[in-house]
């Protein structure tokens, strides 16, 4: 019996190859798949999705005028519809580091919806003469506009996930604020004793950053919704209906269902310039910085637990060394810092990338594209995984809390008010000295009445502003 045939030969511009029967993929893959092979890494599964949103979009706005036949239009659209339902992806097999532009992704996408349109038109892959990636598939695009909407739409759509996890993250900073309101302790500046205040007001700190750096996120992200396709090699819409824009345009919003989608004001900068891609990397690298800070800070405050600061306590995620039993480390605080890190790291990359575009287009998309929906997926993942696994378990020892507080030579700053600053450092000098506390010198020394020192150390009073000419109104009056 002849042997079972494995493959299927296909040609394109560039000669004849073999590609395996049953691929969806076609020729072009192929050799792309060939030529990058360099780092394993495949595109991510959201920017499969969005560019087979695009497809389906560019297939129905074609339809509609005219410029597709039904049959064709309804089995690519349907191929297509498959593929944003998370079929097809192993078929997407091109590394993300590739030509420039993104052209071997796009070709991927265009010959795996053609395979799969015919395949339901009855036909047999690689019988492009059904169904073509170029002529049908691809028609009305270049990869050039169709690579950095789909890049647009897949950010936007990954966005709304990482929102979520920041908000959540926000939310349990703030639940914990509440949680240690009135829990006093020493602050600290230069890593040394400083003023007093509440683990609440710190731990609110954290969660107003977290807000802050949440909303700069929405606000880059506005700049994703300016979408050029239509505009195909270089921004002149050739090769295009003159009502194609506006057709495809709506086609995309139903596809994707980002109804803040809108039209690029100019075609040729949409194409040409990457900023609003490494603006709202920008905005991801902020956020990564103050969430590297705030891991920090949780692992000092945690750290001991009997010879650190150990005002806090982590909820023990797993064994923390392999040789010293019972240890456990601040392991959720690491991992957000590294995956952090990678985030500053990517951001960098796409920095590179955005400026080195040349003329007309920048074919450094591709790196654009991994690096950017990379540190949206991780950031998500990481700020999830902190808030569910460290954030919403961490206790306070508010014993810790207040001998510190008490110990703390920054009550001094109190007495500036009484004794002046130079006489409040010769009270602290003292301390130093002595050992023994700045309350105790105070007392003993009369500046101060124990009665009147805890009435100014209330915590309700020695953590936000007070009318101090009104104490010292009072304590004359009692003389």
């Amino acid at each position: 019996m002849p042997e079972e045939r494995r493959f299927r030969l296909e040609r394109d511009s560039l000669g004849e190859k073999e590609v395996p029967l049953d691929a969806y993929y076609g020729i072009q893959t192929l050799r792309a798949s060939e030529n990058f092979r360099i780092s394993g890494l495949r595109p991510k599964p959201v920017f499969i999705k969005a560019t087979a949103m695009v497809k389906m979009a560019a297939c129905n706005a074609n339809e509609s005028l005219g410029l597709l036949d039904r049959k064709r239009a309804r089995a690519i659209s349907k191929a297509a519809k498959e593929i944003t339902g998370g079929r097809l992806h192993d078929q997407f097999i091109v590394d993300v580091f590739q030509a420039g532009a993104g052209t071997s992704h796009n070709m991927n996408a265009n010959e795996v919806i053609a395979n799969r349109a015919i395949e339901l038109l009855g036909g047999k892959k690689g019988d492009y003469a059904i169904v073509h990636p170029n002529d049908h598939v691809n028609a009305s695009q270049s990869t050039n506009d169709t690579m950095p909407t789909a890049l647009r739409v897949a950010a936007i759509l990954s966005s709304y996930g990482l929102i979520d996890a920041l908000r959540g993250l926000e939310k349990a900073l703030k639940a914990k604020a509440g949680e240690f309101y009135s829990i006093i302790k020493s602050g600290r500046t230069h890593l040394q004793d400083a003023v007093p205040m509440t683990l609440g007001q710190e731990f609110g700190a954290w969660a107003s950053a977290v807000r802050s750096s949440t909303e700069r996120i929405e606000r880059a992200r506005e700049g994703l919704f300016r979408i050029g396709l239509g505009a195909t090699a270089i921004g002149t819409g050739i090769n295009s209906h003159p009502l194609y824009r506006d057709k495809v345009l709506d086609a995309l919003r139903k596809a994707s269902g980002v109804r803040e989608l809108r039209k690029a004001e100019d075609t040729f900068e949409a194409l040409n310039s990457s900023t609003d891609f490494s603006s709202f990397s920008g905005s991801l690298r902020d956020a990564a910085l103050d969430l590297i800070r705030i891991a920090n800070d949780i692992r000092l405050l945690a750290s001991g637990p009997r010879t650190g600061i150990a005002e806090i306590s982590l909820p023990p995620a797993q064994p923390g060394s392999s040789i010293m039993p019972g240890k456990v480390n601040p392991v959720m605080a690491e991992m957000l810092d590294m995956v952090s890190f990678q985030v500053v790291g990517a951001d960098t990359a796409i920095a590179l990338a955005a400026q080195a575009g040349q003329l007309q287009l920048n074919v450094m998309l591709p790196v654009i594209n991994y690096n950017l929906l990379h540190s949206i997926e991780i950031l998500t993942n990481a700020a999830a995984a902190f808030t569910s696994k460290c954030v919403r378990g961490i206790r306070a020892d508010a014993g810790k809390c207040e001998r510190n507080f008490e110990s703390s030579e920054g009550l001094a700053t109190i007495l500036n008010c009484f004794i002046g600053y130079e006489k409040a450092a010769e009270v602290v000098k003292e301390s130093l000295r002595t050992g023994k506390t700045v309350k105790e010198i105070v007392i003993g020394k009369g500046i101060l009445t124990e009665h009147e020192w805890d009435a100014l150390l209330d915590p309700k009073h020695i953590t936000r502003p007070m009318d101090l000419a009104a104490f010292k109104k009072h304590r004359r009056a009692k003389k």
